[in-house]
């Protein structure tokens, strides 16, 4: 029986109260998509290796294990403490793009960058028609769902952040982008291998 893909599930899922029953409905999802989801919770830090080490470091090695091992990557974009996603779901981006991975994201906001930071704070138009913030500095206006570097590699691989529009605090857990996300990645990883499959018996 041939290997499911392993697709690692980034976010800011994991500092969701019911953050562990979040991460198995999204292994449930890849499952049914014909994936193996592997997700930051799954990373068992042994309490002797805790005690002896810190504990942030164990943690940044395992997932960064868990990255290397994944054929791509399915990344929670959704704005966290602020206009923009998640820096450590950002950094672990950077990873798979920086290893050639596919990747894949979704927002659970369906606003752009620059509408989220005008509700954040004062804005204004100067003199020649850029966007500043309260303290002068200009900001991005390119109807993107967070920074141009953030948008640009899912663009690239010719599958933009999908978005969502979903209210309430529970927004950072739904999963309609996620199973968009799912279906993209089915449609190229899988129908890829089994061309691949087909090219090797003929």
């Amino acid at each position: 029986m041939a290997k499911r893909p392993k697709v690692y599930l980034a976010g800011p899922d994991v500092f969701l109260p019911d953050a562990v029953s979040v991460g198995r409905r999204k292994k449930e999802l890849c499952a049914r998509f014909g994936f193996e989801g592997l997700y930051p919770f799954d990373n068992e830090i042994s309490p002797t290796a805790a005690s002896s080490e810190r504990v942030d470091l164990l943690i940044y090695r395992a997932n960064a294990e868990m990255i290397h091992k994944a054929d791509a990557g399915i990344f929670n974009l959704t704005p966290f403490r602020g206009p923009s996603a998640d820096v450590g779901t950002v950094f672990e981006l950077g990873m798979f793009v920086a290893l050639r991975k596919p990747v894949f994201g979704y927002t659970n906001c369906a606003e752009s960058y620059l509408d989220r930071i005008k509700k954040s704070r004062g804005v204004e138009r100067d003199e020649v028609g850029m966007w500043r913030d309260w303290t002068g500095m200009s900001i991005e206006d390119f109807a993107n769902a967070d920074n141009l570097m953030v948008e640009a590699p899912f663009v690239e691989q010719g599958h933009p952040i999908v978005r969502v529009a979903s209210e309430g605090q529970k927004s950072i857990g739904d999963l309609d982008g996620f199973e968009k996300c799912l279906r993209w990645a089915a449609d190229s990883l899988l129908k890829d291998r089994a061309g691949q499959k087909r090219r090797l018996v003929v």
